[in-house]
């Protein structure tokens, strides 16, 4: 097998991957740079799948990597679109309260957005219908006018082209063992003995995170996301609509998108999985997986900061598309009036549990050293973040050269 002398090798073509690539290659000159991806193209697993939403950046601590690097990403994003002409659909969204205990959250969340930097706007629900005519709210709602969609794929496609041109390689459909002693990368396209290893593997992150000694006390539990969708003509939402996140349940709950080709999404679900790429009941059965999944299960049990049983109990039924539109009817009544819902791809996200606190890690996680670096936790809103944070991770990278 050949042996090929390159600068940095990236463990996966997805937004990440190929964000950190482009800007390892935009950084440095003469840099060498091999992405290797085990599936037949860029962005197959999460970011292929995602909703496509560039998020404000509202959600998150201060003082988070999520926080610093979406409100950036959100512009970046952006900018890419309109460089090459993509889809780009600057809607906005409404955040809305169903119950009155919802309307303490709803400030605290607006409160952190300004922290944020986020433009924002809290405003009083008899104004809900000059912005989103079809979401109803209980009290007040908050106004994100810089929240936007686009085409995920067509992001990536971009991403992807930026980094031959250049001087990147792609290689596609590898098979990757690791020699982490010797700093050796196998693949059924070479030996590569680079300086630097940079993981951004997503569902896989964590196992090779562990061979190089890093992920201590870290394990994953996947959750399956799932849409259903319509056609605008059928529901003619003009704003995205979602929910106060309730604390308990770390993700943002059941809300309603449009897409960049005018679908109107319901969604999505946040099911724990077994399996790390199990789209299909039918398929990806694995036992490694299983019992990992299980372990990370156990220590959310155990932990007080989620309510996992709760999480289990509620998610599952969502499954069902009535189950579903029960959900997002409480945002958009006119949601039950759509004759028919039909299933979208789903999507599965790459969640860390730590195993020593029960709970899930809950901000972009990075560990390394001199020799490799390793993206461990990269979940919502990885996507809308990718650009900056692979300029972060570029960094860190390029500290060791």
């Amino acid at each position: 097998m050949m042996s090929k002398e390159v600068d940095v090798v990236v463990i996966g073509a997805g937004i990440i991957g190929l964000s950190i690539a482009r800007a390892l290659l935009l950084s440095r000159e003469k840099i060498s740079v091999t992405i290797l991806e085990k599936e037949s193209e860029s962005g197959f697993h999460a970011s292929g799948r995602n909703s496509g939403v560039i998020h404000a950046g509202f959600y998150y601590s201060p003082d988070s990597l999520k926080a610093r690097f979406c409100l950036e990403g959100n512009q970046a994003i952006k900018k890419i679109c309109k460089k090459y002409s993509l889809p780009l659909k600057e809607v906005g969204k409404v955040v809305v309260t169903t119950t009155q205990d919802d309307e303490l959250r709803l400030e605290n969340l607006f409160v952190r957005g300004l922290q944020n930097g986020v433009e924002l706007e809290l405003l009083d629900g008899k104004y809900l219908t000059s912005y989103e005519p079809l979401a109803r709210t209980a009290e007040r709602f908050i106004w994100s006018p810089t929240t936007a969609v686009s085409d995920p794929r067509l992001v990536l496609t971009c991403l992807q082209n930026e980094v031959i041109r250049l001087g990147g390689k792609l290689k596609f459909n590898q098979v990757v063992h690791f020699k982490p002693k010797i700093g050796c990368v196998e693949s059924n396209s070479g030996k590569y003995f680079p300086k630097h290893i940079v993981n951004s593997a997503g569902t896989q992150a964590d196992r090779i995170a562990k061979l190089f000694e890093f992920g201590d006390g870290l394990s994953m539990v996947p959750f399956m996301g799932v849409y259903r969708r319509t056609d605008q003509i059928s529901l003619p939402l003009q704003r995205l609509v979602y929910p106060v996140p309730n604390p308990l349940n770390p993700f943002l709950g059941v809300h309603l998108t449009i897409s960049a080709q005018n679908d109107v999404k319901i969604g999505p679900t946040a099911i724990p999985l077994l399996n790390r790429e199990q789209y299909s009941f039918f398929e990806k059965w694995n036992m490694r997986d299983i019992q990992e999944s299980l372990f990370g299960a156990y220590s959310l049990l155990k932990g007080n900061s989620h309510d996992f049983p709760k999480i289990l109990q509620t998610e599952f039924p969502k499954l069902f598309s009535s189950r579903l539109v029960d959900g997002a009817s409480r945002l958009v009544p006119s949601v039950k009036d759509v004759a028919h819902w039909e299933k979208m791809q789903p999507g599965i996200r790459a969640q860390l549990v730590n195993l020593k606190t029960g709970t899930l890690v809950n901000d972009f996680l990075i560990e390394g050293d001199s020799r490799s670096t390793h993206v461990l936790n990269a979940v919502s809103p990885g996507w809308t973040a990718s650009i900056p944070f692979g300029m972060h991770v570029s960094e860190l990278v390029l500290r060791n050269f």
